[in-house]
């Protein structure tokens, strides 16, 4: 059998490109072809836009994200600085209040003193001079002169801290009672006997009382307040000197051997009391009239 073979004339291409462009043209005006070309090139742009968008957006973020960083780290290091200022003055009151705390236990008992007295501050130490040295900040142009006794109160409690031995124009240096040098007149309070209390040179050592009888031994106690006596032109009467901590009876010796611990704290001592026992106070004689 003889194949059939199919062609077209130039016409018939001619027709049906015609044919096909009249449908194509259809479905444009239409909206009915299958891919909308118009939405397509909006999604394409639009998402082009916020790709761009994000791209600026986040380029922006990140400077303004270093920015606020910065500024951030800057505020951080202000307030670390003001927290330490505020540390520093909440230090400062507390301090200032500790003083004003004890300058205003002093001049409670400065005004009711019967003898003329000096407060006075604390400026040094020296336990290697052949005093064991304590340097306040009052000297003769304040009316400080050698041989006054020197007292202190701490925490409501008067307690003795020794004698003026060195006079200067604007400082003094206080043999205090725990100085080997130091010897007082005192009374234990509880039985009014009398003896002398000296130290050791050391401040953390107990001081010694001697010459008190062995008879009076079964009379005295432990905490017993040895105060001075007054018998001398040298210290106040009747101001704590310490309490009685140890009692040691020796069989060779007609006196007991008497340790006392100070009632004065000198590791915390800082500010004293100067007493002239030759004039009286002036608070107190203004007072009377």
């Amino acid at each position: 059998m003889a194949r059939r073979s199919f062609s077209f004339s130039f016409a018939e291409f001619v027709f049906l490109i015609l044919l096909f462009l009249s449908g194509l043209a259809l479905a444009f005006s239409g909206g009915g072809f299958v891919v909308n070309f118009q939405r397509v090139g909006f999604s394409v742009v639009t998402s082009l836009q916020k790709a761009v968008y994000s791209v600026c957006d986040g380029v922006t973020g990140v400077f303004t994200a270093v920015a606020e960083l910065k500024s951030l780290k800057a505020e951080n290091q202000e307030l670390k600085e003001k927290l330490k200022n505020y540390e520093f003055l909440q230090r400062n009151n507390t301090e200032i209040r500790k003083e004003n705390e004890r300058l205003r236990e002093q001049l409670q008992f400065a005004t009711h003193i019967e003898q003329k007295n000096f407060p006075a501050q604390i400026i040094g130490r020296n336990p290697d001079n052949i005093y064991s040295g304590i340097t306040i900040n009052k000297g003769s142009r304040s009316g400080i002169k050698k041989g006054m006794s020197v007292i202190a109160v701490q925490n409501g409690t008067t307690g003795l801290v020794g004698k003026i031995v060195t006079v200067g124009l604007e400082t003094s240096l206080v043999m205090p009672v725990y100085d080997s040098k130091c010897v007082v007149s005192s009374r234990i309070q509880n039985t009014r006997d009398i003896g002398l209390v000296s130290g050791s040179g050391n401040a953390n050592s107990p001081l010694q009382m001697k010459y008190i009888k062995k008879r009076v031994l079964s009379e005295l106690n432990f905490g017993d307040i040895v105060v001075t006596s007054g018998e001398t032109d040298n210290y106040v009467a009747d101001i704590p000197v310490g309490t009685i901590t140890n009692i040691m009876v020796v069989e060779y010796d007609s006196s007991l051997n008497i340790e006392i611990t100070p009632v004065v704290d000198f590791a915390r001592l800082e500010t004293v009391i100067v007493t002239d026992l030759k004039e009286p106070n002036p608070l107190l004689e203004g007072s009377r009239r």
